[in-house]
């Protein structure tokens, strides 16, 4: 962990994972990926080491809906995928 994410903590779950924290913890792992810097990996839009504490909370909410990675990885998709 960060020094910062020893100060902050974990960012709290909600107390009922609906439909709409699942799109915004779609969108935290998409955006927080991680990406390859010679320190070893980085989350790509922050810079922390990666998890950064936005892929982590975004990681429990799916672990807590019970999504599977590859349900996560369809969800990303559609996400990004253009709109018509």
């Amino acid at each position: 962990m960060d020094s910062i994410d020893e100060v902050l903590g974990e960012l709290p779950l909600p107390p009922y994972v609906t439909a709409e924290d699942v799109g915004f913890a779609v969108r935290a792992l998409s955006v927080h990926a991680a990406e390859q810097w010679p320190e070893g990996l980085r989350c790509r839009n922050d810079r922390a080491p990666h998890p950064c504490r936005l892929h982590r909370w975004g990681q429990r909410v799916v672990d807590q809906r019970g999504l599977t990675e590859r349900q996560v990885r369809l969800l990303i998709a559609e996400q990004e995928a253009p709109r018509r």
